[in-house]
């Protein structure tokens, strides 16, 4: 009943910056907060950034103060803006939406490389 949608993902050089999209579709009306992992091979999934259905935000350390999380909660869209991207920020990056359970997108690969 809920899909999720990435976009935005794609290659980018170090220092460079890039926004990912992702947009919710289906019959629930609203989540209690909507964010962003990624992964790498090898490496657990790791949280991002979440933005709540009131507007509250929450990063983690290793991105805080480079990344940016917005939504827009008519278009049922969450965003990220990822500034002064590093060699370490290449991995496939994940959307989820939570109402009670998460949702997840499938995914959108970015690669940060000279």
């Amino acid at each position: 009943q809920v899909q999720l949608v990435e976009s935005g993902g794609g290659l980018v050089q170090p220092g460079g910056s890039l926004r990912l999209s992702c947009a919710a579709s289906g019959s629930i009306l609203g989540f209690n907060a909507m964010g962003w992992y990624r992964q790498t091979p090898g490496k657990e999934r790791e949280f991002l950034a979440a933005i709540t259905s009131g507007g509250g935000t929450t990063y983690a350390d290793s991105v805080k103060g480079r990344f940016t999380v917005s939504g827009d909660n008519a278009k049922r869209t969450v965003y990220l803006q990822m500034n002064s991207l590093k060699h370490e920020d290449t991995a496939v990056y994940y959307c989820y939406a939570h109402l009670g359970q998460f949702y997840w997108g499938p995914g959108t690969q970015v690669t940060v490389s000279s």
